[in-house]
């Protein structure tokens, strides 16, 4: 199977088939899917830690020209940065439940043009956040094969509950069942659409691997750390610390058995 074809199946398994899964949450009565979707974060923050630090971070720095490891640190301190900024501008939005502030405003606007306003909000902000899904799958696959499917697994994981609470914020924006879905999908799509950019750009600039690669772990690191972690601590409980503690466990365990077996 040739390197492109993987960057496409990886690519939309990163990006539609999240989507449709998250999608059949919809199906689950709310009680169950406010129960679920904690879960799933606590895991997607163990895959992202797992995929950052025990696959992107190490191929960045063994990466071949590599000479000085302090310019994939510098890339991944202004990674960080940039993300809180992009975050700060509203250009780069996660939201992981049903009472984030994007959820709020959904719930609460006033009118049809506000709550419209919301659900567009979102599907801009999930676009956008796809498309550097895509540039990030793809320049872990030119790098190497079993980084690129260890890549794309960790954000396929992190993906579901983002858009289970896409779904919700679509669905108080006054969207139906099928236009929801229908826009998440379309949305998704530009996850293919970096991949491919990234495919035929990158390619011909492999000394841009390694800087590519650490901008894809610190987006990793400041999506766990900064918008999933700090929701865990609202179930401050002991037993939801040890459940919590367990399932990020096993997102790292994860990609490590992934990682290993496929070498």
């Amino acid at each position: 199977m040739s390197l492109l074809t993987w960057i496409i199946i990886f690519s939309l398994l990163g990006g539609v088939l999240s989507v449709l899964v998250a999608a059949s949450f919809l199906l689950l009565p709310a009680s169950v899917r406010s129960r679920l979707v904690p879960h799933l974060v606590s895991f997607a923050i163990g895959s992202l830690l797992g995929a950052a630090f025990l696959g992107l971070l190490p191929h960045a720095l063994m990466s071949p020209g590599v000479e000085d490891f302090h310019d994939i640190f510098l890339a991944v301190l202004l990674g960080l940065l940039t993300f809180f900024v992009l975050e700060k501008l509203v250009l780069w939005r996660h939201c992981h439940s049903d009472h984030c502030e994007a959820h709020s405003l959904a719930g609460h606007a006033q009118g049809e043009q506000g709550k419209s306003a919301a659900g567009s909000m979102i599907l801009i902000g999930d676009g956008l956040h796809n498309f550097v899904d895509g540039v990030l799958i793809a320049a872990a696959f030119l790098t190497d094969i079993h980084l690129g499917i260890v890549t794309a697994l960790a954000i396929a994981a992190h993906e579901i509950p983002q858009e289970v609470g896409d779904f919700v914020v679509l669905l108080h924006s006054g969207f139906s069942r099928s236009k929801a879905l229908l826009f998440n999908v379309l949305s998704s799509l530009t996850t293919l659409v970096g991949a491919l950019l990234a495919y035929w750009s990158l390619s011909d600039m492999q000394a841009l691997l390694p800087y590519v690669l650490a901008v894809a772990a610190s987006s990793f690191i400041y999506i766990a750390v900064a918008d999933l972690i700090p929701g865990l601590h609202k179930r401050a409980e002991a037993r939801a610390t040890l459940e919590q503690v367990a399932l990020i466990g096993a997102g790292v365990l994860l990609i490590y058995v992934t990682h290993s077996s496929l070498h």
